[in-house]
C-alpha cells in the first residue's frame, strides 16, 4: 500500500470518529513525547494544541510560529504516533487563500489529516474564501483532510447570547458551504448551548474541556462530536514545572515531582517504536 493510500485510510479512519452523542475525546499534545504519552493512555487520535507548539519552542502563541516550524513539530508528532493526527494551524500561517491552500499541502505531506482554522472573526466571506482553498488542496491530493473551523464568537463583547448565538451559527452555515467538516466554538458552553448548536446548523460540533466545563458524559448526551483539552494540559505541564522549581528553589525538597512517569517508563516508551 502506498503511503498516499496509507493517509487516505487514516484520514478516513478520523472522520468516522466524529459521532454525535459518542464523541472522539483529544487530550492535546505538543510535541513528540507528549503525544507519545497521550497516545499511550488510549487516545483514538492526537490534537496538537498551537498555543503549546510555540510555548516548547519558546514563543508566545498567537501567530508567532512560521509555517516552517509549525510543519516541522507536525510530522515529527506524527512520525511517532499510530493513530489519526489533527494539527491547529492556528489562522493558516498566511495571509490570503493561497498561502493557506499551500499550508495545507504541507500539514498533509507531514502526514497529518486533519486542521483546526481559526477565524479570528475576520468577515465571513474572507474566511470561508480560507476554508474553500483548504478544501480544494487537500482535495486534490485526494486525502478527506478534515477541516474543523474555529468560530472565536467567544471573543464578542459578553453578555448578549442571542447575538452570540446567531453569529456563531451564521459563521457555521457558511464554513460548511465552504468545505469545512466540523466547528469548534471555544468557551464553556452548557448542555443546552451545546444542543442548540447541534440542531441548528449541519457539522459536528467541537468543543472545549477545560477548567470549568462539563463533564464529558453530559456534552456527550448534549450531542457534541468532539471534546478536546486545547492548551489546558500544556499549561498544567508547565505549571508543574513552575511548582517544582519553586519548591526545589526555596525549600529544597521534591515531594510536587511524585506521582508522574519515571526516568525508566518515559524512555522505553520513547523508545519503542509505534506500531503502523
Amino acid at each position: 500500500m502506498s503511503s498516499m493510500a496509507t493517509l487516505r485510510d487514516t484520514a478516513q479512519r478520523f472522520r468516522s470518529l466524529h459521532i454525535p452523542g459518542t464523541p472522539l475525546i483529544l487530550p492535546n499534545a505538543w510535541d513528540g513525547a507528549s503525544a507519545r504519552v497521550v497516545a499511550n493512555a488510549g487516545a483514538a487520535a492526537i490534537a496538537t494544541t498551537s498555543a503549546g507548539v510555540a510555548w516548547s519552542l519558546g514563543h508566545g502563541d498567537g501567530d508567532h510560529l512560521t509555517r516552517d516550524q509549525a510543519l516541522d513539530a507536525i510530522a515529527r508528532i506524527a512520525a511517532g504516533v499510530d493513530v489519526p493526527v489533527t494539527a491547529d494551524v492556528e489562522r493558516g500561517y498566511a495571509t490570503d487563500p493561497d498561502g493557506v491552500a499551500e499550508t495545507v499541502r504541507g500539514v498533509l505531506a507531514a502526514g497529518a489529516v486533519g486542521i483546526n482554522l481559526e477565524d479570528t472573526l475576520r468577515p465571513v466571506a474572507e474566511q470561508a474564501e480560507r476554508i474553500a482553498a483548504a478544501r480544494e488542496a487537500a482535495d486534490e491530493t485526494g486525502i478527506p483532510l478534515f477541516i474543523n473551523a474555529r468560530i472565536d464568537t467567544h471573543r464578542l463583547p459578553p453578555g448578549d447570547r442571542t447575538a452570540w448565538l446567531d453569529e456563531t451559527l451564521a459563521r457555521a452555515r457558511a464554513y460548511a458551504a465552504a468545505g469545512a467538516d466540523g466547528i469548534f466554538v471555544l468557551g464553556t458552553p452548557d448542555a443546552e448551548t451545546v444542543r442548540t448548536l447541534v440542531a441548528s446548523q449541519p457539522l459536528p460540533v467541537n468543543v472545549l474541556a477545560d477548567p470549568g466545563a462539563l463533564p464529558v458524559s453530559e456534552l456527550a448526551e448534549a450531542g457534541a462530536a468532539r471534546i478536546s483539552a486545547g492548551s489546558s494540559i500544556a499549561e498544567a505541564a508547565y505549571g508543574l514545572i513552575h511548582r517544582a522549581a519553586r519548591e526545589l528553589l526555596e525549600k529544597g525538597t521534591t515531594t510536587t515531582l511524585g506521582g508522574g512517569f519515571d526516568y525508566a517508563t518515559l524512555n522505553t516508551l520513547l523508545l519503542t517504536e509505534p506500531t503502523r
